[in-house]
């Protein structure tokens, strides 16, 4: 059998990536990795690490107006968004040096540059330079959809651009309702934006549970962000004096200085040379794999965002992982996309864990809905009526918890948490049981003692 340069060659240095570079190497494996941009992928470089950056400036404006109520004398404020992308950029480029510096000292061998397919053992690299291996990761991730079809669509930004604005605008009008579309449509709003979000859909969020979907739009439009539903966008145009007139699928025309399209991610496959060794792909170009992330190819595999599973950062973490399980120890380890705790990091934050109760609903045939509804008490000063919202989804006749959605300050934090005994099937019993932090808004999920009401072969009775 013929020698190959690399037991592991991984395309793609995002999250999932490294991991799996970085762990394959530690155990003896010679690994080599490609990134033809910038290690630390979507996450790190324009996505979750410089979102959550963004949203911690854009909270300060609440703050500030919540601070007099505790006697604070605030005087004029003033926001800098050259101040603020200097100083992603610098904690950015610090990140992406700790990715680096963890291949460096499991001895990963890097390669600055793209790597496509030229069969099934052999990466060539644009350098010109080719290598082999005996297996191969493919961890690309994604990229925004262009949706290329609109008219304009190439006057748009995306949230890959949104990061490097040069200015911030004064009016923004975003295409979409999932959860970037939202995040951004809170942060610039945050920022002093005249902001609008147009959605196909009837409610902002699809695939959320329903009670989370409808209070944080209802919040959002309190809050002065322009929601509009059922609508499209039929053309952007370029006006005369450099700002975009959006045309709407019910003939009306929007004027903003941005306009943001946040409509989906596709797999990045383009040119990897997949097809060309008899992998064929999927739906937008997503690379099909089994329950172990392997390829139809039998020494290829794909872990993360180029797979279309679930796009986020964790889980393509948790496939690497597995991947290195499955293949390296010989212990076959399906990553677990079922309970996933996830954040939604609009203002309101949501944070959730599990089925939303529509799903609920129609699999368990009796079940109990713990719920509370409240002021939170770090804005009882406030002359704020934003209220927080807490839900747990118990089958009855288990008494496991089966989800839990909350929406209200720090709502992320919260879910993370209560991934653990979701994830580990504990029951309401348990949860009662648990002493509460008091005072903490937290408490509230060890104090609902009776159910709010029940749905019983999806009829809610009580």
């Amino acid at each position: 059998m013929m020698a190959h340069d690399f037991d592991l060659f991984v395309i793609g240095g995002g999250s999932g990536g490294v991991r799996a570079a970085r762990v394959s190497a530690q155990l003896g494996k010679k690994v080599a990795i490609a990134e033809e941009y910038r290690f630390g992928g979507t996450c790190v470089i324009r996505g979750c690490v410089p979102k959550k950056l963004f949203v911690y400036a854009s909270q300060f404006s609440e703050k500030f107006a919540d601070a007099a109520a505790y006697g604070w004398s605030m005087g004029e404020t003033k926001f800098d968004w050259p101040t603020l992308i200097a100083n992603k950029d610098k904690e950015i480029g610090r990140l992406e040096q700790v990715y680096r510096a963890g291949l460096d000292r499991t001895d990963v061998t890097i390669f600055d540059e793209r790597a496509t397919l030229k069969d099934k053992h052999t990466i060539q690299l644009a350098s010109g330079k080719t290598v082999t291996a005996e297996t191969i990761l493919i961890a690309t991730g994604a990229r925004p959809n262009p949706h290329e079809a609109l008219p304009g669509s190439e006057l748009a930004i995306y949230s890959d651009d949104v990061f490097d604005l040069k200015e911030l605008p004064k009016s923004i009008v975003i295409f979409g309702g999932g959860y970037i579309a939202v995040e951004f449509a809170n942060i610039f709003h945050g920022l002093g934006v005249d902001t609008t979000v147009v959605y196909r859909g009837q409610r902002i969020l699809g695939g959320f549970d329903g009670e989370m979907r409808e209070h944080l739009q209802n919040e959002m439009q309190d809050k002065g962000i322009r929601i509009l539903c059922h609508t499209m966008f039929k053309s952007i145009a370029k006006r005369d004096d450099g700002r975009l007139d959006v045309e709407l699928s019910d003939n009306h025309v929007m004027c903003a200085d941005q306009v943001l399209m946040a409509i989906g991610r596709l797999p990045n496959t383009d040119g990897l040379g997949l097809e060309e060794i008899g992998l064929e792909l999927g739906h937008n170009g997503a690379i099909p794999v089994d329950e172990y992330s392997r390829t139809a190819v039998d020494n290829i595999w794909a872990i993360g965002d180029v797979t279309n599973r679930v796009q986020l950062t964790p889980v393509a973490i948790h496939e690497a992982m597995c991947f290195v399980q499955t293949h390296w120890h010989d212990n076959p380890t399906r990553p677990d996309h079922e309970i996933i705790p996830t954040a939604v990091f609009s203002q309101p934050e949501i944070g959730t864990v599990g089925m939303t109760e529509e799903e609920a609903a129609k699999t368990y045939p009796d079940l109990e809905v713990y719920r509370a509804a409240f002021r939170p008490m770090k804005t009882s000063f406030a002359n704020r009526d934003e209220r927080m919202i807490m839900k747990l989804l118990v089958d009855a006749k288990t008494r496991v918890v089966v989800a839990a959605h909350i929406i209200g300050p720090d709502a992320g934090e919260m879910a993370q948490l209560l991934g653990i005994p979701i994830k580990a099937k504990l029951t309401k019993d348990a949860f009662d049981a648990t002493m509460a932090v008091h005072p903490t808004t937290a408490e509230e999920l060890v104090t609902m003692y009776s159910p709010s009401y029940r749905i019983k072969n999806g009829e809610r009775v009580s």
